[in-house]
């Protein structure tokens, strides 16, 4: 075998056997570390639904079917070890700007798979039989692949607070991606990369903003997370508003107090594939009176209406055309979860397997890996290794 040919593009072997030597080298049995290779090819190779049964008519024929089967649901290899050499392969290769937790939610027709519950999706406005999770992003402008899952369910959720030394009645509490399981997501990633901190780009606007701040700050985590704009800040500007500091108003208010500071900012829309332009207006915040610093970023796609979307940073020197493109890489993850992850069958694990499900994704994010790399331009254009803010 030459190549793996998948969506008309041409994987060379090369290519995923130097994935697989560093991805599988925390299995500690030869014939995990095969049932890995076997499985990612699968990913790439098989047509439709990345089944086990799909995966193996490709790789194997009916007699690998109850192996890798087994080999996701029920083997005793834990996929965290995995992830982070993911992560670290990434970090070297990819070269992210940022890390991007985002959402994902996963329709499902029954309530038989593991995670799956009735729930109200703001994203889609309605209430929707799914799986939800947390995925993480190593993103630069170019290109992005997830390198973490958190499914959100009452074993995630205990995890998440252990992670952050909690004692909370996690039982108690609604599933969903609150402020402590996006930080506790995000140290795990921290803690596998081997770099200079990169900013944390949290696109959950319905998260609590307050929480999540407070939160990256114990940690000393740069972040930027996307709020509403009916959330109430405190006016922190004594230069731009002197004589309105410390009121509290929503964030939309206060864009509009300083809509004359707009600036035009030019960014790539990886949907699009072009450039677009935005106006962007920066301010500087408080989320409570006592709470550290921030800036407040409102973008506009209308001169004349209301901003579109509402950011807030503990990036407080950062200049704002270099803060809205940062956030815009929430927008490659989006494009290219689209693009890559649904044809590599991210989505595509039916089980009851809490682990089986992580196997499942984690390998799914390998494959991922191997497409967005091997699709994207080799002229060097990639972004800087340590993720600072480039100017405006």
């Amino acid at each position: 075998m030459n190549a793996v040919r998948h969506l008309e593009h041409e994987v060379p072997d090369t290519t995923v056997e130097e994935l697989c030597a560093e991805l599988f080298a925390p299995l500690p049995r030869a014939d995990q570390r095969g049932k890995g290779a076997q499985y990612l090819y699968g990913l790439l190779t098989a047509d439709g639904r990345k089944t086990v049964r799909n995966i193996a008519a490709h790789v194997g024929g009916g007699s690998a079917e109850q192996s890798l089967h087994h080999f996701v649901s029920s083997s005793t290899w834990d996929w965290t070890p995995v992830r982070a050499a993911l992560c670290r392969y990434l970090e070297r290769v990819l070269r992210p700007r940022a890390w991007v937790v985002r959402p994902l939610v996963i329709p499902k027709a029954g309530r038989h798979s593991v995670g799956v519950a009735r729930r109200f999706v703001p994203s889609l406005g309605q209430v929707v039989n799914s799986q939800e999770a947390l995925g993480v992003w190593a993103a630069n402008e170019e290109m992005s692949a997830p390198v973490h899952w958190r499914l959100m369910c009452h074993e995630e959720r205990r995890r998440a607070g252990a992670a952050l030394g909690l004692r909370r009645p996690w039982g108690e509490q609604p599933e969903g991606a609150d402020a402590e399981s996006v930080a506790a997501t995000a140290m795990e990633v921290r803690e596998w990369a081997l770099g200079t901190p990169r900013p944390v780009v949290v696109d959950l606007p319905d998260c609590d903003a307050r929480a999540l701040a407070r939160l990256f700050a114990a940690e000393r985590l740069p972040m930027l997370t996307a709020v509403s704009g009916a959330t109430r800040l405190v006016i922190d500007d004594r230069s731009r508003l002197p004589g309105d500091t410390d009121r509290e108003v929503s964030a939309q208010q206060l864009l509009k107090m300083v809509r004359s500071l707009r600036r035009p900012v030019t960014w790539f829309d990886p949907h699009l594939g072009r450039d677009r332009t935005s106006l962007a207006a920066t301010v500087q915040v408080r989320l409570a009176p006592s709470s550290e610093p921030l800036l407040l970023i409102g973008e506009w796609d209308d001169p004349h209406g209301w901003p579109r979307r509402h950011w807030v940073t503990n990036l407080t020197a950062g200049p704002v055309g270099a803060l809205l493109r940062l956030t815009k890489l929430a927008l490659r993850a989006e494009a290219d979860f689209e693009r890559i992850s649904v044809p590599v069958g991210l989505v595509d694990f039916e089980g009851r397997s809490f682990n089986g499900w992580h196997r499942h994704t984690t390998l799914a994010s390998a494959a991922h890996a191997v497409r967005a790399l091997t699709a994207a331009p080799t002229d060097g254009g990639l972004a800087p290794v340590d993720g600072r803010l480039r100017s405006a």
